[in-house]
């Protein structure tokens, strides 16, 4: 990869736009789009379907160790889907019982290592913009440009619930804020690679943001470092 390419970490909580962020910054760029979330999302989903015990972080360990995960191009432009040993589970990833499980499973350290290493091998091969909640700590500690994402968890919550909306989920509103409370208790105090911001990664609040505001913002900081 040219050092001239683009290589920008986004870090930050569940629902604070770091995908739509992120896909958007990618497609200005020219460059590869890589939302780590999805990759730990694919695992909880393949221990959820083997029936296996969420629990138990040496199967589950085992599990992340032995599948190939994939992001690719959908059809629709600006989309990806996520493939787990040849078979779609684009949608399987966004249940509601991945999003109850999740935490617990990127929690373990052994699952981190083996995502981190495909992450890191998608990364080495152009510019990209990668998005979770390690990028600037752990998995591109080198990045040119390092963003951390926040926004109120009552906002967070209210984009979540029009997400689960969209997909005729009639989950409470109430529920969902406490359950997104609840996975930042757990992201920030895992003890492998702790949901927190880089120390030289740039804070920017998307509470009261556009997404496309959001973007312009970003590109305003990479032309500053580059």
């Amino acid at each position: 990869m040219s050092e001239s390419e683009p290589v920008i970490a986004i870090d930050g909580p569940a629902a604070v736009g770091k995908t739509t962020v992120g896909r958007l910054l990618a497609e200005r760029m020219g460059c590869l789009f890589v939302d780590t979330g999805v990759m730990y999302r694919a695992v909880t989903s393949a221990a959820i379907e083997e029936g296996m015990d969420i629990a138990d972080e040496h199967a589950i360990t085992g599990l992340a160790m032995s599948i190939g995960i994939r992001i690719v191009d959908d059809a629709v432009p600006g989309a990806q889907r996520v493939i787990v040993d040849d078979q779609d589970v684009t949608d399987k990833i966004r249940s509601q019982a991945v999003d109850r499980n999740v935490s617990v499973v990127s929690s373990y350290a052994g699952v981190r290592e083996a995502m981190v290493a495909q992450q890191r091998e998608m990364a080495s091969e152009r510019g990209v913009v990668m998005v979770g909640r390690d990028i600037g700590t752990m998995v591109l500690p080198d990045a040119r440009l390092k963003v951390y994402l926040t926004a109120s968890l009552y906002a967070r919550a209210k984009r979540r619930q029009t997400e689960m909306e969209a997909r005729d989920s009639d989950a409470a509103f109430e529920a969902t804020m406490a359950d997104m409370e609840r996975r930042d208790r757990i992201d920030s105090g895992r003890e492998h690679s702790p949901m927190k911001p880089a120390q030289d990664a740039i804070p920017v609040d998307t509470s009261h943001l556009t997404a496309d505001q959001v973007v312009k913002r970003i590109v305003e900081l990479w032309r500053t470092v580059n």
